[in-house]
């Protein structure tokens, strides 16, 4: 779990305890539904790449994998990554070639809400420029880089699957940024998807609502409704979307849950607005 293993070789990059399994990289997985996502996928016997801005955090999340599932210690690899930034990606997707010499899934999940309850004309164009960058432009990034070595790896193919959101289908008030970026996620994922095709790559999304992470703790103190009244929303938990993506990474690549949505059983999506 140090993030700055050098593996030895066996001829193919990978190490002879990584040969055996699946091979993932999980964006954003120092917290929230990437850690969880990715501590679910060590417990089944995958080999992840944690990749996020903070190393002490992708850290803490291959710790929590070896004290809680027993994951192997060569299992979980740590590579500090802005998604934001194509030197960070490619060097991301260079380690896990070198390393493991192949790649079955990525969990394109890194993104940000930015600055929340700010109305349109008041939003500075950084804010919405981080948000676009972060949202949709590393999903762009670390796909694209994903579909390069799937598509020149043999055996040919894997699985992209994008973290969307409820947002992707109906706004909360005063996120422009993050709405239109979750909106585009879904026209990346349908082309992907489509593009991916001829090379057995799959290519699906989460749209995920009002699971319980640190992100969304102020759902349940009080968030802006469409009425313009403030409201709890309830929360559901967050292995619940970590188990639902393990089953769309673990189907065989001619089959694939192209959209699914999870989400708290009572939260106010449908009729939102």
């Amino acid at each position: 779990m140090n993030a700055e293993r050098t593996a030895p070789s066996n001829g193919s990059g990978a190490t002879p305890s990584a040969a055996s399994s699946k091979v993932a990289v999980v964006t954003g997985a120092g917290s929230g539904i990437g850690r969880s996502v990715a501590l679910e996928l060590l417990a089944a016997g995958w080999t992840v790449a944690l990749a996020g801005r903070r190393t002490e955090t992708l850290e803490e999340t291959a710790a929590l994998a070896a004290a809680e599932s027993g994951a192997r210690d060569d299992a979980a690899v740590c590579v500090r990554t802005d998604v934001s930034h194509p030197e960070d990606v490619a060097a991301l997707f260079s380690r896990v070639a070198t390393d493991f010499g192949r790649l079955d899934l990525l969990f394109n999940n890194a993104g940000t809400f930015g600055p929340g309850g700010v109305p349109v004309e008041e939003l500075p164009y950084d804010a919405w420029r981080h948000v676009v960058d972060t949202n949709l432009n590393g999903a762009f990034l670390c796909a694209q880089a994903a579909f390069r070595q799937m598509k020149e790896q043999t055996p040919q193919g894997g699985r992209i699957i994008n973290n969307g959101s409820i947002s992707a289908h109906a706004p909360r008030p005063n996120s422009v940024a993050y709405t239109a970026t979750k909106h585009a996620l879904t026209g990346l994922t349908k082309s992907l998807s489509l593009d991916g095709r001829p090379y057995r790559i799959a290519v699906g999304q989460i749209d995920i609502g009002n699971a319980a992470t640190d992100m969304t703790e102020r759902m349940q103190s009080g968030i802006l409704q469409a009425n313009g009244e403030l409201a709890s929303e309830p929360v559901m938990d967050v292995t619940d979307v970590a188990r639902t993506v393990r089953h769309m990474a673990e189907l065989p690549l001619e089959a694939n849950v192209q959209f699914a949505t999870v989400l708290a059983t009572n939260m106010p999506y449908v009729g939102r607005g």
